[in-house]
């Protein structure tokens, strides 16, 4: 390719240089005696300079202990100031952070460990029983293991080493710098495939800072606020959205909330002077509920934003009055982060609609065939009527590919496209409204779950001779899943199922039926095919009805 210009120097230290360690490490630089980070539990604060310390000493020990570049380290650990050192540390050295679902199954971590082989894992005490059958059913086993313990109660496993060992001693300098390239991955993420598998997400250094750019942008963020994000980090949303990678990133300070708690969080909001609260709209009712009964000053909040789930009209207005009259609202997926956002002044007029594109990304409903794939300017008609397939095109927060499994890589991306498996709908100012998911997939608390994955796992049961697990609407959870079983043996109860999906190794707790009904029959397509929005539909009606049975 010819220029018309010496491209030299910015080829050279743009893609050598625009990093997200970079960006932090800027902020420490110039920002050194800000704080950072807060723990209400420890009462602990972090300024930049002392949290780039305390990831210093976690660095030397990760090199001391022969990790290197592209080497994954693996993180299974609650919101910490531990899950932010993971989150730095290997990416000075670049190696490769992951962080994990720490509510799955034994199993599941398990098929984890083996799909990305980290060469050193890291779990929370409060999970060390899970965390010990997932290490013995992996084929994989990482070469180091490490317990990071809060409160310092449990003992520590046998061939495992407590985190406070593992750093002790450490240099708390800088470690030597590793080259690495915008391209390279520095993050990987985990989300469930259309079976309920996980399947990793690599993100590169572009992917990291432009999703934080994207935060800092749309809420906007800047170096004065504070956030707590009440939900995981371990997830996109957590991550990403007003979690470690934009606050620090920025310049902000991240207040730590470990697990969530409305009456907590509202304390923690007025307490440390919150500007921005970030969690999903079953969260914001239970704030919205606790404000009402024991309201608290929230006169710092600038804002709440919310994501995986659209937000009733009704339920806005509420929030908006008792919270904050500032509700965003943001919808997209693991691979491609948020990808249309509804802000302040788009509500609460578009409540109920996932909004339209983000800034830099491209968001468009496409026609679905039964033999084929929509191309992506085969577009439904902007009417909010025809139904067709959420696509989605934002170069710069995603790889275009999952690790590992080139050909779900190629079923999902198309054309610089995510096709999501979302159905929506349209209108001519290109508000998107969802109405459902090709392969049926359940959220529940913020969790993606997959109706075949639960459906296999049950039909193992010898009692079983078939099942279809589908959903009903929860006020606490957004959907409970809900399973309709034919018996093979009449002597089957529902206290059987509950007590074997609870025993599974391979069912995390948050996937485990909520409600269950025994039938004759189930309905099919002509194809063989069950029909899931059938199901759907006669579990809304027995719900009506209290038909569902839960013990």
């Amino acid at each position: 390719m010819e220029y018309t210009y010496d491209v030299t120097m910015f080829k050279e230290t743009f893609e050598s240089e625009f990093t997200y360690i970079n960006g932090f490490m800027r902020n420490v630089r110039r920002f050194a005696t800000h704080p950072a980070m807060y723990c209400p539990i420890r009462d602990q604060r972090w300024t930049y300079s002392s949290l780039n310390q305390e990831v210093n000493r976690l660095a030397h020990a990760l090199l001391e202990d022969g990790v290197k570049k592209n080497d994954i380290i693996t993180y299974q650990l609650l919101n910490s100031a531990e899950f932010v050192f993971c989150y730095l540390a290997p990416q000075k050295i670049g190696a490769i952070n992951s962080p994990i679902n720490f509510r799955l199954a034994p199993g599941e971590t398990a098929l984890i460990l083996d799909d990305s082989k980290p060469v050193v894992f890291f779990y929370d005490a409060e999970h060390k029983e899970d965390t010990l059958k997932a290490l013995e059913m992996a084929k994989h086993k990482p070469r180091r293991v490490i317990m990071v313990d809060l409160l310092g109660k449990e003992e520590v496993p046998e061939g495992h080493i407590s985190y406070q060992d593992y750093v002790s001693g450490k240099s708390d300098d800088n470690p030597p710098k590793v080259p690495v390239h915008i391209y390279e991955e520095c993050t990987r993420l985990y989300t469930s495939g259309t079976t309920g598998m996980p399947k990793g997400v690599p993100l590169n250094n572009i992917n990291d800072v432009l999703s934080a750019h994207d935060v800092i942008m749309h809420f906007p963020l800047n170096p004065q606020d504070r956030t707590m994000n009440m939900s995981p980090w371990f997830h996109r949303g957590g991550l990403h959205s007003g979690g470690p990678t934009p606050t620090l990133y920025a310049g902000g300070e991240i207040i730590i909330l470990r697990q969530f708690n409305p009456r907590t969080c509202l304390k923690y909001a007025e307490q440390y002077g919150i500007t921005f609260l970030i969690g999903g709209p079953p969260m914001l009712k239970m704030l919205a509920d606790n404000q009402i009964k024991h309201p608290v000053d929230l006169s710092k909040l600038k804002g709440i934003v919310t994501m995986g789930a659209p937000l009733e009209k009704e339920a806005c207005i509420q929030f908006q009055k008792v919270l904050t009259p500032n509700i965003y609202n943001g919808y997209g997926t693991t691979e491609t982060f948020w990808n249309t956002f509804l802000r302040p002044y788009d509500l609460p007029e578009m409540a109920g609609s996932a909004g339209r594109s983000c800034t830099d990304d491209e968001v468009a409903v496409v026609k679905i065939y039964e033999d084929r794939r929509g191309e992506p300017d085969d577009l439904v008609a902007q009417d909010n009527q025809e139904v067709g397939e959420i696509v989605i095109k934002c170069p710069e927060k995603t790889t275009y590919c999952y690790a590992n499994k080139p050909e779900e890589t190629q079923r999902v991306y198309y054309k610089g496209y995510m096709y999501t498996g979302d159905l929506a709908t349209w209108d001519e100012n290109h508000f998107v409204t969802i109405v459902g998911r090709k392969d049926d997939m359940i959220v529940s608390s913020g969790e993606n779950i997959h109706p075949v994955q639960i459906e296999e796992i049950m039909n193992e049961h010898p009692k079983v001779k078939e099942c279809v697990v589908t959903s009903v609407p929860d006020d606490l959870r957004g959907q409970s899943v809900v399973a309709y079983v034919i018996k093979a043996d009449e002597s089957l109860t529902v206290k059987e199922l509950i007590s074997y999906c609870a025993n599974h190794p391979m069912l995390a707790a948050y996937k485990r039926p909520r409600f269950y009904r025994f039938i004759d029959e189930l309905p099919y397509t002509a194809t063989g095919k069950k029909m899931h929005f059938k199901v759907k539909q006669m579990a809304l009606e027995d719900q009506a009805k209290g038909l569902l049975e839960r013990k």
